[in-house]
């Protein structure tokens, strides 16, 4: 396997790290309060980098995710690419190509996913959809939401189409959140034909799951240098915080386990882009980042002492994300038990193409 990054993601990592740097601040994300930041979404979408992730692939996002993701940047660009321009991009029709792909790609379309699925939705004969998801992260901003149905065939469906309902829903982590209903909603196979069975569903929850891994590993990047920075220059008794052993060993541990997240997002994303399975790497990225970005969260915060408990500091911000990223990657025992049922079941050689 092959970490190095293109030149092409190379360049697109660079544009999108000064982008997120200059704009994502915390008085901008402090002002933002609970939705959007639009006008990083709108340069976001005008650099090009939306677009830019049909050629840098799954791995290409997920170093874009990190640099998000040290930032807390308050915008859909992990759910619009996991949940519209890569579905779209590897499983959708030719004309659902050429009609969303621009779309998405200027943000005139924005994309989120109703994942994992829990048998919430049943779609009907004539392809129209039934049922509820309680929290679907960006709703409030999305024109368009991938839904698994109960057979786990994938549908779009727009969120001003008919028998579709939404609702704001607030979450401890600022993401536009929504409530959807849908009542017999208008929807569109994705592809020529909605295909039940789970194999393109496996592998954009895969794919998904990757991708906010990646986030996950940002998150806690700028979590553990948020404390490298705090430590190293508040003083306790005369001498830099950092010096104590303690402080050392639990910041360490919080650097080991982003390491961990980050390696794992990046052997999952390399072998899903070069079409080998990946399954399992997928399922292991998402723990990684499930119960470490979780440790190293707290980590981070409990290194700052009581400033950490400060709702209005930026390391508070990061401290949400970790925990709130938990419910679109699977939280570590779910993950933990479909990664023992996977490896228990006999392996066929037909198995994994990406998932």
């Amino acid at each position: 396997m092959d970490f190095h990054p293109t030149e092409e993601q190379t360049a697109a990592v660079a544009l999108a790290a000064r982008i997120f740097r200059d704009l994502a601040t915390h008085e901008r994300l402090t002002a933002a309060g609970t939705g959007t930041d639009a006008e990083l979404w709108k340069a976001l979408t005008g650099s090009g980098l939306i677009g830019a992730v049909e050629d840098t692939g799954l791995l290409g996002l997920v170093l874009l995710l990190e640099e998000q993701g040290r930032t807390t940047a308050q915008v859909p660009y992990a759910a619009t690419c996991a949940y519209g321009v890569l579905p779209v991009a590897a499983h959708g029709s030719a004309e659902q190509r050429a009609r969303l792909l621009p779309a998405l790609g200027t943000g005139e379309a924005v994309a989120t996913g109703a994942f994992p699925a829990r048998g919430r939705f049943t779609a009907s004969a004539d392809g129209r959809l039934t049922g509820a998801a309680p929290a679907v992260p960006w709703l409030r901003d999305a024109t368009h939401v991938l839904v698994p149905d109960t057979d786990r065939a994938l549908w779009l469906v727009r969120t001003d189409a008919p028998g579709v309902e939404t609702s704001p829903v607030e979450t401890t982590a600022p993401w536009a959140a929504g409530r959807l209903v849908l009542t017999r909603a208008e929807a569109e196979p994705l592809g020529r034909a909605a295909a039940p069975g789970g194999q393109p569903y496996e592998a954009v929850l895969a794919a998904a799951r990757t991708a906010f891994a990646g986030l996950q590993a940002g998150v806690c990047a700028g979590a553990v240098a948020r404390a490298a920075e705090y430590t190293s220059t508040r003083e306790q008794f005369g001498r830099p915080l950092s010096t104590n052993q303690g402080v050392m060993l639990r910041a360490a541990d919080a650097h080991m386990d982003t390491e961990a997240i980050r390696v794992t997002a990046y052997e999952a994303a390399w072998r899903i882009d070069q079409g080998l399975p990946a399954h399992e790497h997928a399922l292991t990225a998402a723990w990684w980042a499930s119960e470490a970005g979780k440790r190293v969260v707290h980590a981070a915060q409990h290194l700052h002492g009581g400033t950490g408990a400060d709702l209005d500091h930026p390391v508070h911000r990061h401290f949400l994300w970790g925990r709130q990223l938990d419910p679109y990657l699977g939280c570590g025992s779910e993950l933990l038990a479909e990664l023992g049922a996977l490896l228990s079941r006999p392996h066929t050689a037909s198995e994994g193409e990406h998932a």
